[in-house]
């Protein structure tokens, strides 16, 4: 979004960090919870004299704040890529002490986290780390911990504090709700010199047309799996290594397909009825879904979740399977070119993408969930394919490749353009409510920071009490 003024562009910032801070994943940092008072941690020198190592440098309820934690925020956000030179040792400080009061709340609040929710999170978030950095081992060398026990332990701690701070930032604006009035109140409050800029947009649709995989590579795939389950039965292999070494999965293939589940887990429909169906120690015959074949092995079953391992297999799509889909999706472009039928008609009967079918192929922005894609922010892909299409001109068929290496054939076209325009009420409501919305969550947010300062002990030490904070952590 571009902004004309310095006042919408403070409007604007403050919620952009605002909401960074509210639903970021948080910065991974492990705490201890105390209930002393802190003292700094000493070690001696050869010379016998004594050294300050660390030091506590704020308290916030029970929680505590060490001064190496800073560094070490620091740290994390240059490994993800991020900019740190603009961020001073108060202001680190100060989202660490958010956190802080996020979580203590929570837990004066009995807010409900559970240690399987923690775990079920946990498995997930290092399945990905497993993928990015190629190994638990690496994984481990990485945070410096002296075994994987060692860090899976670090892990959970930082992971359930995560979660209370964001049960409770979830708390404090679930309740916020925002009238038709008080977003034209926003809007009007805002001079016209002073209106936002909204970027250039774009509507898109697409038609899919996938290879359909012949009977014979289906059954390649089917007969591998049973001879990998015949296998591991009669003891020549362990399901785990099966995994890694065959496995087409690229979220579970490192860590031997393993993955912890239970009904309310994000699972295509047909795993689930899978997994739920077998009991501690089976395997499963082959099943398809959207993804290919697998077969899953329940290690255990610990009350609603379930560890699991699976195998995928893909089933090669040849070169005549891919001239087909091809041939088909070029037919069906000069149909709509040709005037037999429309983009939106052909998507509802002939697209193959069940997640846009039923809306004549509109795609829904990830960011928004509305149908608008903002230039600027568009994934660099879809931009490729889209930047140079006028309105309702249909590309020529785009050979498309997933992760996990499926193909398929889309149509793709911009249904509407909309250039770069001053905010209008009628045209952008959904915009501006979404800012008059943030703003007022935003205000509720400082007054649940006012009125909890006042009713928790905190205390900053040191060189720290000179911190121009946010908020009235000093409580002058």
């Amino acid at each position: 979004m571009l902004l004309k003024s310095r006042r919408m562009k403070s409007i604007n910032n403050k919620i952009a960090l605002a909401f960074l801070l509210l639903f970021s994943s948080g910065i991974a940092i492990a705490q201890e919870v105390i209930k002393e008072t802190a003292v700094d941690t000493i070690k001696k020198t050869n010379t016998g004299q004594k050294q300050k190592i660390d030091g506590v440098i704020a308290k916030v309820g029970d929680y505590i704040i060490l001064d190496s934690d800073i560094d070490k925020s620091y740290l994390e956000i240059s490994s993800q890529g991020g900019s740190i030179k603009d961020i001073t040792r108060c202001q680190m400080l100060g989202k660490l002490m958010e956190d802080k009061l996020y979580a203590h709340q929570a837990v004066q609040d009995s807010l409900k986290v559970t240690d399987s929710e923690v775990k079920s999170l946990m498995e997930e978030r290092l399945n990905y780390m497993v993928e990015q950095i190629g190994s638990m081992e690496k994984v481990v060398k990485y945070y410096k911990k002296s075994s994987e026990e060692d860090f899976r332990t670090y892990f959970f701690d930082i992971l359930k504090e995560q979660k209370l701070t964001s049960e409770m930032q979830k708390k404090i604006i679930d309740g916020v709700e925002i009238t038709p009035e008080e977003v034209r109140n926003f809007f009007k409050k805002i001079p016209v010199a002073d209106l936002p800029v909204f970027g250039a947009e774009m509507e898109v649709a697409q038609i899919v047309v996938t290879p359909k995989v012949s009977d014979a590579e289906k059954q390649k795939v089917i007969n591998k799996l049973k001879e990998f389950k015949k296998e591991i039965q009669e003891g020549g292999s362990s399901f785990a290594t099966k995994a890694v070494l065959y496995s087409q999965d690229p979220g579970s293939r490192a860590t031997g397909g393993y993955y912890k589940m239970n009904r309310k887990t994000q699972f295509v429909k047909e795993f689930k009825e899978v997994a739920f169906s077998l009991a501690e120690g089976e395997i499963s015959e082959p099943f398809e879904t959207d993804f290919g074949f697998h077969i899953i092995y329940v290690e255990k079953i610990k009350g609603q979740d379930v560890e699991l391992r699976h195998i995928l297999l893909i089933p090669a799509v040849t070169s005549e399977d891919l001239k087909a889909a091809k041939e088909k999706i070029t037919l069906i472009r000069k149909r709509i070119e040709d005037k037999e039928i429309t983009f939106a008609e052909a998507a509802k009967t002939m697209s193959d993408e069940k997640e846009t079918r039923a809306n004549g192929g509109a795609l829904i922005n990830p960011r928004t969930q509305d149908t608008r894609f903002e230039l600027t922010k568009m994934e660099p892909t879809l931009y490729g394919q889209i930047s140079n299409l006028k309105e309702n001109e249909i590309s020529l068929p785009i050979l498309d490749e997933d992760q996990s290496g499926k193909k398929k054939y889309k149509l793709i076209t911009v249904t509407n353009r909309i250039e770069d325009h001053t905010a209008d009420y009628a045209k952008d409501y959904t915009k501006i409510k979404d800012l008059a919305l943030k703003e007022k969550q935003i205000k509720a947010i400082g007054k649940w920071f006012d009125d909890k300062i006042k009713d928790t002990y905190i205390k900053v030490i040191g060189e720290y009490r000179d911190c121009a904070f946010t908020n009235n952590w000093l409580k002058k």
